[in-house]
């Protein structure tokens, strides 16, 4: 039997994975899909039979036929054919319904999983090549383009030490996937890499292509969809799987892509342990309570316990490693007097001969019994971490790890560990052991350098009136002329957080907990809330030499609250009283601007503009106040709640608006595509510090010849502030102030069923209300995906544009300009990306089938003509604008992705509607729960993205 990755010959396929452009490039990709679907079309025979498989395969062909004749204009068979389908679907019973969305959910998981290994493959044979350099947002590109205007060594030396990036995971619930399901899934992906390797013996070719059928028939018989909501927990484990799955192990590669730029580029030699700290991470999960009252204060320390407890294994697997491999011998080579030293004094902690404590182990090899010592404390560490003792360590006798053990005290602080590691490598460069330092030891300073003892600094996030009511409360307590009462829930779950801030605190790691996020803050009051609670809960906000404080972080979501946003500061910072805790934080203050709860309060391209807007202000009252601001980018995955590339969203910053420093979300699914792999978790890490280099220096602004420069023209300006006050008026009056809308949307969409799907543990409302102001963006931009309106991202573009062409006699004149606008301005040229690829990935045919689920008629038909037509103007725009005669022209892959995707998703979509239509007439069961919870799993693969 003919193997599905046997080649042809060795040199074809190598010629195929070193291929730079053309169809070549594209042939292991296409390879892979081809196969992958064979063997599911196996696994489904063989699981489920061969007339459920021809089952799929009708309706897969139907769809195809579907689309075929959209294709080619013909609307009446495009409608035949769509309606057999549907026929087709609504004759099944429930249970072949489910095993229907699950086969082509799977489909499109496997499709994901070939189309990540492209981006890795594609990756490898740029660097093979010598054109990774040359790649847009690559470290070296930057470099190189900033060297190309003038900019010397030392200036973009100074330009990195002013970057910090600091990626914020959270667990806003947008991804479906289980996590075991992911780990299979990791699985597959490292066999198709596996075969990639040249030449792989055909045995080895069989041993991985039964390898991957026997994870997809394990996958098939998982359930995809959970059984119960994630609690808290699991989604701490889940952020906390990424650090062993690829981040732990990118860092040191990262910072060795950074000196070899500036040596290739500038002929620099700087090792990367020298090299100025870019990166830290933060997390929300375990700490955002906003909204989600499974995020108690015990889940809170428990989070930052879990994070150390992880953080500190990974440092003694490492520390056992460097034992193994650290063999020099003091009979060879000398160590330092310092590194004897170090030995020497904790030996003399043990109160016995060092013979008593190591034996005849590591006679004359001293750096052994070093890094024996120094794993023994971080195993005391660990132990106060996990509140109990450990296992003995590995590599002396049992006595020998006793006295380690009980004699020598945990690290109290990263610093202390730091010294003892810098120590041992000072002493191996200094005695010929300069590559077995760089090697073995560089990797593990880097990593603590940037994890300390904590992992990641965890964000406390609460909205302002829970503040507001506590501070009320209280107050209450202090003036009454009664006997203060029991403080209510909500009131006692605040003050016992700033405790556990506290107690976090007075730990060896008070970095772990240094923001406090306050949602909705909408005036100075709403930040002193949070000092004056934090002081009824004994926490201390000011930063000291060992504590960098806490610091409270006003998160500007509406629309109002964005234009606030820079007097609200300037008041704040204009206060003596406060200007004081912000000169214990070294003059630094962080503000956090909401994308996708503004982009809900104003539509796509006023939220966009807002932001921008308040971005800038905010750092012109910054520097007049004397304050150094740096801001957190509240984004989503989608383009409707702020998503898109994240290194073109760093650089469309207004100009002289960074400082260098910034952190920025990582949301749900986001965080699978980009850290699930070291490859991609590199590239997605070097894109941001690029671009923050690219956004300080702006080299291209230098260029007398240059483009794209970020430079804000008035004619610009005064455009988009008018395209924006026409489309908000817009957005409210036909959507947010528009009753029949969310009608619209709770039953033309759903996420009513959102619950069902189990996604995450926070609820989709923060309170039971229908207004759309108290529904989270999330379950907003969820339902119009899984309807494939996807209107967030583009409701108000098309009219706001249309309205600003209008004039008689300047339409010529404006329109020249906005094309201006999209050829050299950062902000307007994203904007308009953003907006076309959620209009190629809105499906009008599969919208109006989900329209039939409005029961009353006039008002579907409103309201769906209203949206339709917007639709149109938007396309309208966007074409205009670009010079296209349709989306996506300059987007061929994004567009063939989309196309080939289609026929796929419709079954999932036919299977939903169906399902949905069942349940709304009666039919209310588990299974047919658990059929719509299948179909939100897989048009989220399919479309690679849930919300």
């Amino acid at each position: 039997m003919a193997l599905l990755w046997s080649p042809e010959s060795w040199s074809k396929r190598l010629a195929e994975l070193e291929a730079r452009s053309g169809d070549l490039k594209a042939v292991p990709l296409r390879r892979d899909v081809r196969s992958l679907g064979i063997l599911l079309g196996e696994v489904l025979r063989e699981q489920a039979g061969d007339e459920f498989f021809e089952l799929v395969e009708a309706l897969r062909k139907g769809t195809i036929r579907r689309r075929a004749a959209e294709t080619r204009r013909n609307r009446k068979e495009a409608a035949r054919q769509g309606a057999e389908a549907l026929k087709l679907v609504h004759s099944l019973p429930v249970e072949q319904a489910i095993l229907l969305s699950r086969a082509f959910a799977f489909y499109f998981e496997l499709i994901n999983l070939a189309e990540t290994n492209h981006r890795k493959r594609r990756r490898l044979a740029l660097q093979l090549s010598g054109e990774a350099a040359e790649q847009r947002g690559s470290l070296a590109g930057t470099f190189a383009i900033m060297k190309r205007v003038g900019i010397g060594s030392e200036e973009a030396l100074e330009w990195l030490r002013r970057v910090l990036i600091v990626p914020v995971f959270t667990a806003h619930p947008t991804e479906v996937a289980r996590r075991s399901v992911m780990f299979k899934r990791r699985r597959i992906g490292e066999f198709l890499a596996a075969l990639d390797r040249i030449p792989t013996p055909r045995q080895e070719l069989a041993h991985l292509e039964d390898a991957i059928r026997a994870e997809i028939t394990s996958l098939w018989q998982t359930d995809e969809v959970r059984s119960r909501r994630p609690t808290v927990y699991d989604e701490i484990k889940m952020g906390l799987d990424y650090y062993d799955v690829a981040i732990f192990a990118t860092l040191p590669v990262l910072y060795e892509e950074i000196s070899e730029a500036l040596r290739c580029v500038y002929g620099l030699k700087i090792e990367p342990h020298n090299l100025p700290q870019v990166l830290r991470f933060g997390s929300w999960i375990g700490g955002d309570r906003d909204g989600n009252p499974f995020v108690t204060p015990e889940v809170t320390r428990d989070a930052i316990r879990l994070a150390r407890m992880h953080l500190l294994a990974f440092y003694r697997r490492q520390l056992e490693r460097i034992i193994d491999l650290l063999t020099s011998s003091a009979q060879q080579i000398p160590v330092s007097r310092e590194l004897r030293k170090r030995l020497e004094d904790y030996i003399e902690q043990l109160h016995v001969p060092a013979e008593q404590v190591f034996g005849e182990q590591f006679e004359f090899e001293h750096y052994r019994r070093f890094v024996l010592c120094i794993k023994a404390r971080v195993r005391r560490t660990l132990e106060s971490a996990v509140g109990g003792s450990l296992p003995p360590l590995s590599g002396i006798s049992g006595q020998g790890h006793e006295l380690l053990a009980q004699a020598l005290p945990a690290y109290g602080s990263a610093r202390e560990l730091l010294d003892d590691l810098e120590t041992l490598r000072n002493s191996l460069a200094s005695n010929r052991g300069l590559r077995i330092a760089e090697s073995q030891i560089d990797p593990l300073i880097l990593q603590v350098r940037t994890f300390g003892l904590h992992l990641h600094t965890l964000d406390i996030r609460q909205h302002a009136r829970v503040h507001a009511q506590a501070l009320k409360e209280a107050a209450a307590d202090v003036i009454a002329s009664d006997l203060p009462g029991a403080l209510s829930t909500e009131t006692a779950g605040v003050l016992e957080t700033f405790r556990v801030i506290a107690e976090t605190k007075r730990s060896s790691s008070p970095e772990a907990i240094r923001h406090y996020v306050i949602s909705g803050a909408a005036s100075v009051d709403d930040v002193l809330a949070v000092v004056r609670l934090a002081r009824l809960g004994g926490a201390r906000m000011e930063g000291t030499k060992t504590d960098p404080g806490l610091m409270p972080v006003p998160l500007f979501e509406s629309i109002e609250d964005l234009r606030q946003a820079p007097e609200i500061c300037r008041e704040l910072w204009s206060r003596p009283d406060y200007r004081q805790l912000v000169a214990t934080w070294n003059n630094w203050q962080e503000v956090m601007l909401g994308y996708s709860d503004s982009n809900k309060d104003g539509g796509m391209l006023t939220s966009t503009w807002e932001i921008f807007r308040a971005h800038r202000d905010l750092h012109t009252v910054a520097r007049e106040c004397g304050v150094k601001l740096r801001l957190f980018h509240g984004r989503g995955g989608t383009v409707g709640r702020g998503g898109g590339p994240t290194h073109r969203a760093i650089f469309a910053q207004p100009m002289d608006s960074f400082e260098g420093q910034l952190r920025i979300t990582e949301q749900g699914e986001v965080l699978n595509f980009k850290y699930a792999d070291e490859v991609l978790a590199e590239r997605n890490l070097e894109l941001m510090i690029a671009a923050s280099i690219d956004a300080l220096a702006r080299p291209n602004a230098r260029d007398p010849k240059g483009h794209f420069t970020g430079i804000l023209k008035p004619e610009w300006e005064a455009a988009l502030d008018e395209l924006s006050e026409i489309s908000f008026g817009f957005y409210r009056e036909n959507i947010l102030d528009n009753p029949s809308v969310i009608t619209y949307f709770e039953e033309s969409t759903p996420v009513g069923e959102l619950e069902q799907a189990k996604i995450g543990s926070r609820p989709a409302r923060r309170k039971a209300s229908r207004n759309i102001a108290d529904l989270r963006a999330i379950p907003w931009v969820f339902g119009w995906t899984q309807s494939r309106l996807l209107v967030p991202a583009w409701f108000g573009v098309g009219h706001a544009i249309e309205q600003y062409l209008a004039p008689p006699g300047t339409s010529k004149v404006r329109l020249k300009l906005l094309q201006e606008m999209a050829r050299e301005f950062p902000l307007f040229i994203d904007l308009v990306r953003n907006v076309e690829m959620a209009l190629g990935k809105a499906d009008l045919a599969t919208a109006k089938l989900y329209s039939s689920l409005v029961e009353d008629s006039k008002l579907r038909d409103q309201v769906y003509e209203m949206l339709v037509a917007e639709f149109n103007r938007s396309v309208r725009a966007v074409l205009a604008i670009t010079g296209q005669k349709q989306l996506l022209e300059g987007n061929e892959v994004l567009a063939n992705s989309i196309r080939l995707r289609n026929p796929y998703v419709d079954p999932m979509h036919l299977i939903q509607v169906d399902m949905l239509r069942r349940k709304r007439t009666g039919e209310n069961t588990p299974e047919v729960n658990r059929a719509i919870s299948a179909t939100i799993s897989g048009i989220a693969a399919g479309l690679r993205n849930t919300g």
